[in-house]
């Protein structure tokens, strides 16, 4: 088993980058992972990283062991995962990711109710605004708000999930409100983007009686973090785009006003995607399964429609 777990520990490392980050992934110390490491170059009798006090980069069979032991993990996995199909306690880790504010305010408040109910698995969770690929950083589940693309993943869709434009009370004070889409354009409001690279969203698309129109809006403020939108949007700083869900509480107390709320942005998708291997994980389908059940009060609770 040591030997499996050093294959682990030189498989997360090389793709993260480095011992620290791919020994916090599997919650081990720097110190653990290197030995690990050692540990396994010893045995194959090669190097399989170039060290430097600046820099780690893979040997030439350090690149051509990842491959295979990456498989060997994948295979080992897909086989406990059939097995664990004839026990009643699904265990092991879950690897999830979600963007931050679905992460926070829908996702992650259900995690404790699923580990309680079973008790060996455990939730890796790591959230981000940014696109991710679940099969490359290793991620068994990926919830989403917006449009997945094109992808060879099972989707499972959860709700419809409306989005809104919305500002500050003192930045329409100062800026005054748009009376219509063309009043976004240029540069008449600061709009709030997210921005990433290859993000989807460096346009708006609103709903209007000719049909979906794309607006190539711009602001002097961006981020890759959707919660720094929505306070810089608190702040006075422009108008942001954002699920409603995410700024529901914002928008009842006052903080945010809702604009051009006749031509709103298009609805998009709560959902997950994972691997098609996964369906044979139990734990990974009934988290799934937990997930879609328990939500729904969240989802109703947030403005979100099934």
């Amino acid at each position: 088993m040591s030997y499996i777990e050093s294959l682990r520990v030189f498989v997360r490392v090389m793709e993260l980058g480095s011992i620290t980050s791919g020994g916090r992934d599997l919650r081990l110390t720097p110190a653990v992972a290197s030995k690990r490491l050692k540990e396994l170059e010893k045995h194959l009798g090669v190097r399989l990283f170039n060290r430097t006090t600046r820099s780690m980069t893979p040997t030439e069979a350090g690149t051509v062991f990842y491959e295979e032991a990456r498989a060997v993990l994948q295979a080992l996995d897909h086989a406990e995962a059939r097995v664990a199909s004839f026990s009643e306690a699904p265990r092991g880790t879950i690897r999830i990711t979600a963007p931050l504010g679905v992460g926070r305010r829908i996702v992650a408040p259900l995690v404790p109710a699923f580990s309680a109910k079973y008790p060996e698995t455990e939730i890796r969770m790591r959230l981000s605004d940014r696109k991710v690929d679940i099969l490359a950083d290793g991620h068994d589940i990926a919830f989403f708000v917006g449009d997945p693309g094109d992808s060879t993943m099972k989707l499972r869709k959860f709700a419809s999930c409306d989005r809104v434009l919305c500002a500050a009370p003192d930045y329409l004070s100062r800026v005054g409100a748009p009376q219509s889409p063309d009043d976004l354009l240029d540069g008449a409001h600061n709009c709030l983007l997210l921005r990433y690279p290859r993000s989807p969203e460096y346009f708006w698309v609103l709903q209007t009686d000719m049909g979906p129109r794309k607006l190539e809006v711009r602001g002097k403020y961006d981020a890759d973090d959707g919660d720094v939108l929505t306070d810089w949007a608190l702040a006075g700083a422009g108008i942001v785009n954002k699920p409603r869900f995410d700024v529901r509480e914002h928008l009842a107390q006052g903080r945010l006003l809702e604009v051009l709320p006749e031509t709103p942005p298009l609805p998009t998708i709560f959902g997950c995607l994972y691997p098609h291997k996964k369906l044979q994980d139990p734990k990974v389908r009934l988290f799934v399964e937990h997930i879609a059940r328990h939500s729904k009060e969240s989802l109703t609770q947030t403005g979100l429609e099934e």
